[in-house]
Parts: structure tokens; sequence; C-alpha cells
């Protein structure tokens, strides 16, 4: 609609002396004329009408016409599309009622006074809530204040940006009406994580702190049981439930079995008529980490190599080393007196018997078995593996000799025994270590610094090594003639590896260039210990940024085959891996929501732990106008429910009304005029003219002196 233009005509002063001797002038006149009313004087009245004319000839009056373009007023209405206004009929009712207040304002112009509509969508922004007053702000600051005749807000009521008081951009009459998708005051159940440890002692338990708390619901007009059960599932474990009191917080307790992440997933029943369970059900992830990793060394004897195995594992503030060095062996006997001895004796029953399983690794280096170890503590060691222990041998010449650690019931579990012609076996010659097509697939080897596939490696050489026949397990490294250098096997429950060189100290003393000493014995260490990252055979899912990230790792050669995936709601997939590098295959899926996420291939399973993207959304679902009734009554404002009473969708009537009076009922919305205008020009005229105040003034003048002269 164009702008209306108006000619408003006013009277107005410009006085022809300053004010203050135009009033002194007229406090005068005023005392005459008192004075010649007291003493009841003759012509008083014609007096007082020259007094009159002669003080308002002196006051200047003007009459000015004034033409002015009126400007139309603008209402603003705000469109919540944050998450928590997907839920159910929200997106349905908060559509419908924006296309009535269009409508309204198109097709009922002339009775709205050509009202203008500025619309603002907010749509869901990431973690800092709905904040739909800072976008009231933005969107004010290309409004004058001047035009705008009222806010009206669609949303769910929940806000995080709520001011305590009323703001300035709704200050001066301004009215804030919030229509509220929903049918009425809502209720919710929710269940809250209060706290939860990010990791967990591996054999220990963690606790963790929830509450399941009704809102919306009066106390002492609760419907329904005051409690809960929590069901809780871990990594696809049976569920177990937990009863709970609503509105107490309760501890639980997990225990922890194994490292690695640990995905738990607890679940409250739905309560009768709340609004939605999106927020039911919480996920926690929790890392399991080895407390102190306890580790033996028994050195057979004392060699260049036995210094940097002591030196890496001492470097390590987790792990806590006992360490062996077995000088001489029982039959030996020198005659040195007992009190010069500054050695103990060699612990064996309480190492091998007794305290055995509280190790996580056993490193042999250089062992010979010279009957310091019985069988039975040998056998000890072998069925230690069996049961889920980790043994690590570091062979040098005597591996190959009549005291080998392969003559001896840990046979059962190496992975490969000397070759036939004894100390014939030992390879004595220069040769640098080189890993096998299986070891560039196998975690513990791949991508070692140094190693250059169809390359000459970059590290150093060795001069040693022990020949071996037909070995088990996985060979990763070798000679450059295909003799095994480094070979794991899996045993039972436990895990082997056997290094058939004394030598690798050379790379730690730089020899030659060195070599990745250090990262290859810790990666061949936490293989043998389990730990999740250096697993061969591992499937593994991940959610960060809200894509769902799947590794799976394989010593094949050949591609694995499609893991299903399943998301939270239960909705399976089958996706295809791609190889990503030797041994590696991934996919990443976009748009993981909130939940646990399975992937399986059959034999294993993987678990990750989406949260939603703006926990603010989902800490309470209702549709409520508690939260806004402060602001809306300061500001004059209305609430209305779009669909209270089961009424049809749609928008409460528009009106304009003035300022100062109610800004709506029960089905109408008021938005005061403002009647803001430009001036587009000025006419002025005087009232009384010189040519024509002065015969008028002479006049009556000379009809006063003629009625005091009579």
């Amino acid at each position: 609609m164009n702008d209306l233009t108006q000619t408003i005509a006013a009277l107005r002063f410009t006085p022809l002396l300053p004010q203050a001797l135009l009033l002194a002038l007229a406090g005068l006149c005023l005392l005459a004329l008192a004075l010649a009313t007291w003493r009841r004087a003759r012509g008083a009245v014609w007096r007082a009408l020259l007094f009159t004319a002669i003080l308002l000839w002196l006051a200047g009056p003007r009459l000015v016409e004034e033409s002015r373009q009126t400007r139309p007023d603008i209402a603003l209405l705000v469109v919540d599309q944050t998450a928590s206004m997907t839920i159910g009929d929200r997106p349905a009712l908060a559509a419908a009622a924006q296309r009535t207040i269009e409508e309204q304002i198109r097709q009922h112009a002339s009775e709205l006074d050509g009202l203008q509509l500025r619309t603002v969508v907010v749509p869901e922004a990431g973690s800092a809530g709905t904040r739909l007053f800072a976008a009231i702000d933005r969107a004010l600051a290309d409004i004058p204040t001047s035009r705008l005749a009222g806010v009206m807000m669609i949303t769910d009521g929940q806000l995080h940006d709520i001011p305590t008081t009323l703001p300035p951009s709704l200050a001066g009459g301004v009215p804030l009406h919030v229509l509220l998708a929903a049918r009425g005051e809502e209720t919710d159940r929710r269940l809250r994580v209060v706290s939860a440890p990010g990791y967990g002692i591996v054999g220990k338990s963690v606790t963790l702190r929830v509450v399941v708390e009704d809102l919306g619901v009066e106390p002492g007009l609760l419907q329904g049981p005051a409690t809960a059960e929590i069901t809780i599932r871990r990594d696809g474990e049976p569920p177990r439930q937990v009863p709970v009191q609503v509105g107490r917080e309760q501890e639980i307790e997990f225990p922890i079995t194994r490292a690695g992440p640990s995905v738990i997933d607890l679940s409250v029943g739905e309560r009768p008529g709340e609004v939605s369970t999106l927020n039911n059900r919480a996920v926690v992830t929790v890392n399991g980490v080895r407390d102190r990793l306890r580790v033996l060394l028994v050195s057979g004897e004392p060699h260049p190599g036995e210094r940097t195995w002591r030196r890496l594992l001492k470097a390590d503030p987790a792990v806590d080393l006992v360490h062996f060095t077995i000088l001489r062996p029982p039959e030996k006997d020198d005659l040195t007196p007992l009190n010069e001895l500054a050695l103990i004796a060699f612990p064996v029953r309480e190492l091998f018997q007794v305290k055995i399983r509280e190790f996580d690794l056993i490193i042999l280096d250089r062992f010979t078995n010279r009957g310091l170890l019985p069988v039975p503590y040998l056998r000890n060691i072998a069925d230690y593996v069996r049961g889920g222990g980790a043994l690590l041998v570091s062979a040098g010449p005597e591996y190959a000799g009549s005291g080998s650690p392969a003559l001896t019931p840990l046979s059962a579990v190496l992975p490969a025994r000397p070759a036939a012609g004894g100390e014939a076996a030992v390879i004595n010659q220069e040769f640098r270590p080189e890993i096998t097509p299986l070891g560039t697939r196998h975690p513990i080897t791949e991508a070692l610094p140094g190693w250059r596939p169809n390359a000459r490696p970059v590290w150093g050489p060795w001069y040693r090594a022990v020949a071996v026949a037909p070995p088990k397990g996985d060979v990763l490294m070798s000679l450059p003639d295909g003799q095994p250098l480094l070979i794991t096997d899996r045993v039972g429950e436990g895990r082997v590896a056997l290094l058939l060189s004394d030598q690798i100290w050379l790379w730690s003393r730089g020899h030659d260039g060195g070599g990745p000493q250090a990262e290859l014995l810790r990666r061949v260490a936490h293989w043998l210990m389990k730990e999740p990252e250096l697993d061969e055979t591992a499937l593994s899912a991940e959610i960060s940024s809200g894509q769902l990230h799947i590794l799976r790792r394989s010593t094949d050669a050949a591609a694995p085959g499609p893991v299903t995936v399943t998301d939270p709601s239960g909705k399976t997939s089958q996706i295809t891996l791609e190889a990503s590098g030797p041994g590696q295959f991934t996919k990443t899926l976009p748009g993981a929501g909130p939940g646990v996420w399975q992937v399986g291939d059959g034999e294993r399973s993987a678990y990750a732990a989406a949260g939603a993207d703006n926990p603010l959304e989902y800490e309470d679902l209702r549709a409520t106008a508690a939260k806004l009734a402060p602001i809306v009554k300061a500001s004059g404002g209305t609430v209305h429910f779009l669909a209270a009473g089961g009424a049809t969708p749609g928008a409460p009537e528009l009106r304009r009304i003035d300022a100062g009076r109610d800004a709506g009922g029960s089905a109408w919305i008021g938005l005061p005029r403002r009647d803001d205008h430009i001036v587009t020009g000025v006419a002025s005229s005087p009232l009384l003219p010189a040519w024509l105040a002065l015969p008028l003034i002479l006049g009556l003048a000379l009809l006063a002196w003629r009625r005091e002269g009579g």
C-alpha cells in the first residue's frame, strides 16, 4: 500500500517580544484592569478588549499547515525452527500459524492500516540452544523503533536467552505476543546424567549418577507411581533393569572389564502423557585404561641390549617393572662369602607361581634354561599365556643351544623352534630387517618409521639372528632372504611374540642411523596386552561432527565383506567398506543421529555413542508459557496456544489498537498504531497581521477613551 499523505493545521505563536517581557506586560494589563474594576470605572470592558488585542498581536499567532506522509507500521514475526520444534505436530502448527498471519496481512491490508510484516526464521544452530531474543535484536537493527507495532513469536517456549528484565527493544509500548505450538501446557520425563567419568581403571568399577525427572507435573498431583525403571545396556550385553525413585539422584556402578571405550546406553520407560521420549535416553562412553602395567623382565645373562630394555620400560611412568638378571646358574660356585654378596635370591616361587597372574606382560630376554626355573614353573608360564597372559621372548644365540626355551614346556606356546643344527642355526651376518607383506597390514609394523615399500629401509643394520623351522602365527619382520625375524601368535586367550635377534639395541644407540626401536617395542607390548588400537582384526566405530566413521582392520589381502550398521531406532543397512591403506578399510556415513550405533561383521561388533547436536534443546521438551510469561506480561502482550481446545490450526486474529489499550484477548492479537510520519511541507500565515492589528487596536483605544470620557 502507498504511504498516506495528510495535511495537518495547527495554531502556533511566534512572539514579537521576549517571552519574559510579554508576561510582564500581561501582568501590568491585569493590574490596570483590576484597579479599574475595583473603582468601577466606565470603559473597563473596552480597556480589557484593547489590552487583549495588543497582547494577542504581540504573541504573534500563526496558522501552520503541515503536509505529512504517514509511514506504515511494521510487525516482526519470529519463527522458531530449532530442534525442539521438530517434535510431534509442532512443525505443522507453526507453519499454519505463519501462513495465517501472512494471509491476514495480505488480505486485510486496509483494516490493518497497511501494516507491514517482517519475518525472521531462527534455524537450528549448534549447541547454544534457542536464542530468539538475539534474533529479535538483530532484526530490529533495520526497523525504526517508531514504526514497530509489535513482535510475534512462534515457538514452544523453550528459549535459552530470555532476559531478566524487559529489553529496550520492547520498551515504549511494544507488545510481545507468543504463539505456542501446542494444545496446552505439556509434561515430559527425562533421564539426566548428573556426572559420569570419562575413563575407568580396568578391573575396577566406575560410578554414574543419574536422575529421572518428571517435568510439568505439580507436586502432589503425580499420576502413576513415583518410581521408574532404568534399562542399562553396555556394548551389546544383555540389558539389566535398575529401579529408581523419580526426582532423586541414583548411583549406578559399572565394572570396567577391558581396555578401550565402553558404550553405556541408559533408558527409562515412557511416562503416560509425556510429549516425547527423545530425552528418556542417555549415552555415556567410558574409556577403560590400565592403572599400572606390571611387567616382569627376566634377563638370562648380561648383554649390551639389557640396558635398552630397562631404559625403555622405566621411561614409562605407567609401568611397574620387576627386573631380574641371572648372573650365574645355581650350580656355579666361586666360593664368594655370602656376606659379601649384594644379590638377593631369585624368588622363583613368588614370581612364577604365587603372583604370576598379577603381571600384564612377561619378557624373557636371552633367557636360558639352566635349571633355575623348574619344569612346573615353566609350565605355569605356558598356562599363564593360555589363560590370557602376554609373553615376549627376545632371543639370542642361546635360543639355538641346549638351554633353549623352545626345548622346555614353553615350546607349547612359542611360535617357532630353532632350526636343526644347534649353534649352526645362529646367523652372523649384516642385514637390515624388512617388513613382510603381512607385516605391512599388521598394526604392529604398518607404517613403521623408516620403512619404505619396494626400497631399502632407512634404518640401520643388525648382525645376528636365529634361524627357525617353519613357524606358527604371523611373521611380521624378516631377513632379506625371508628368514623370520619377528613372529606373533595367539595362544588360547593370550598372546605371544618372538623376536629372533638380540641386536635391536643397535637402533637405540643410533648405529648407522638407528631405527624405530622404541616404537616397535611399544607396539609389540601393547598388542600383547590387547590394547584395542593395536588389534589386527579390530572393528571400530566412532562418531564425530555428526558422522559415523567405521574402521575395519584385516591382515587378509582380500577386502572384508560388508558390515551391518544398526542405527539408534533399530534400522539396519549393509555397508561396503573401502580400502584406505594396507590392512585398513573404512567408511564414513553422514548424519549420525543421537543414540547408540552398532556396527557388526558377523564375528565382532563395535558401538559408537552420539549425543544430541544441541543438548540444550533436549533438556526440556515441553511446550510451556512459564518461561516467557514474565517478559510477555511486562510488555503488555499475550500468550496463545495454537491448538488449544482442539481449535483449527492457525493464528489468532490481528487487530490494530490505539496506544495504551489492551493488546489482546483470548482470540485476537492487538498491534498498537504508532502513527509515525515524515513532514513533506510547511505553510505558515499570521492570524493577526499588522495591517489588521493596527486599525483594530486604534479603534478599541478610541472606543475605550470615548466611553471613559462620556
